[in-house]
């Protein structure tokens, strides 16, 4: 069997003027997660990264802690879906990045008010009703994401190895096809996923099989380092 790990990437920068950038938790989940995987024996043979400076990022801290210096390859088909553009198409007064902030900050909770917006626009998005509303439908983003996964596929040689740093979207929906889940259950299930976390998937001449979803148990022994988003 061969094995390709799915990783998430650290924890951004939310609120920052760069949100793609890690933030200092995200670079330490990256360091953690790397000891952790070099202490269950994981060697890549391939290592793919797509091309948002938070997958960058978190592959550089990442295999730096196991050792390695294991050139990646670029996919930004593994990058994640367009969160500003989902936002500002359910509230396009949000185009204003003053605006949205300031809004927030008028609230108790920014994080949870932000998560609230956010979670109506995902469900917007994946509605299929204003599909022409977006540079990239929900549909087109599945079908991003599945051609990655073929690609990937396709390179790999028997029981080789593979790591790929992306973000929730894109793991959402590789979980979504090789569960048959539905959209709006796929939408759920990405609130879940956890910063630097793991999914595994394993392959052989038969097929592409889900091993494990969202490990992250190499953060339990403190639980500071367990972050959403």
């Amino acid at each position: 069997m061969g094995a390709i790990y799915l990783i998430r990437h650290g924890q951004a920068s939310f609120g920052a003027g760069d949100y793609d950038k890690l933030s200092p938790l995200g670079e330490e989940q990256a360091a953690v997660l790397g000891r952790a995987l070099a202490a269950r024996g994981v060697r890549p043979d391939l290592v793919v990264c797509g091309d948002m400076l938070r997958h960058r990022e978190t592959a550089s801290g990442c295999l730096a802690a196991m050792g390695l210096a294991t050139p990646w390859q670029t996919d930004p088909a593994w990058n994640e879906y367009d969160h500003e553009m989902m936002i500002e198409a359910y509230r396009p007064r949000f185009r204003s990045k003053a605006v949205m902030m300031a809004e927030l900050a008028a609230t108790l909770q920014p994080r949870r008010a932000f998560q609230d917006i956010f979670a109506e626009a995902m469900r917007r998005w994946i509605s299929g009703e204003h599909d022409a509303d977006y540079a990239e439908s929900w549909p087109a983003f599945c079908t991003r994401v599945t051609g990655a996964v073929q690609r990937l596929r396709e390179r790999l040689g028997k029981s080789q190895t593979a790591l790929v740093f992306t973000s929730g979207g894109p793991i959402s929906a590789v979980i979504r096809d090789r569960l048959a889940l539905a959209d709006e259950r796929t939408a759920r299930l990405n609130w879940t996923l956890a910063n630097a976390a793991v999914t595994k998937l394993i392959y052989s001449e038969r097929g592409l099989y889900l091993s494990s979803f969202n490990e992250h148990a190499h953060f339990e022994h403190e639980a500071r380092l367990i972050s959403y988003r």
